[in-house]
C-alpha cells in the first residue's frame, strides 16, 4: 500500500479497481461515431514521443489528441461529486488530476497538438462534431 494513501475499507477498494482506465462506455461511443463518419485513429496512445501521459484518441497527421475525462476523476463542474471518507487527501488527489490535464494540455499546445476534451456526459453526435472540427483543415 502507497504510504501516503489512507487506508480504504474492502468494498470501497473493490469498487475502485474496477474503474476502468481506458475502454469506458463514453470512449467507446465516441469512437463508434467517429469509425461511422469514415475516421481512423489510435486508441490509448501518446501523442508524443516523451509524454508520459495517454491520449483516449490520437489523430497523430492531424496532430489532435483526444482526451474522454470523467465526470468524477476530473472535477467535472456539473457533475463533480467530493468524497466525504478522506476527503482531504480526495480534494489534492482530484485537483492534481486538474492540474496534470492543464500541464499536458499546455504542453501539447506548445508542440503544436490541438488538445479535446470531452466530458463523459456529453453526447457522443456531438462530441464527434467538436473532434470533426478540430481535424477540418485550418
Amino acid at each position: 500500500m502507497n504510504p501516503g494513501r489512507p487506508a480504504t475499507d474492502a468494498a470501497t477498494s473493490a469498487r475502485m479497481s474496477r474503474q476502468r482506465r481506458a475502454g469506458t462506455a463514453p470512449e467507446i461511443a465516441l469512437r463508434r461515431e467517429l469509425h461511422r463518419r469514415g475516421r481512423r485513429y489510435f486508441v490509448d496512445r501518446a501523442p508524443m514521443p516523451g509524454l508520459r501521459r495517454r491520449a483516449d484518441l490520437v489523430f497523430p497527421r492531424h496532430r489532435v489528441a483526444v482526451y474522454v475525462d470523467g465526470c468524477f476523476w476530473h472535477r467535472c463542474p456539473q457533475h463533480a461529486t467530493f468524497p466525504k471518507n478522506n476527503s482531504r487527501w480526495w480534494a489534492e488527489k482530484l485537483a492534481g488530476n486538474v492540474a496534470r490535464d492543464r500541464d499536458t494540455d499546455a504542453r501539447l499546445a506548445a508542440a503544436g497538438w490541438t488538445v479535446v476534451r470531452i466530458w463523459e456526459h456529453e453526447d457522443p453526435i456531438r462530441a464527434a462534431d467538436r473532434v470533426q472540427a478540430a481535424l477540418a483543415p485550418q
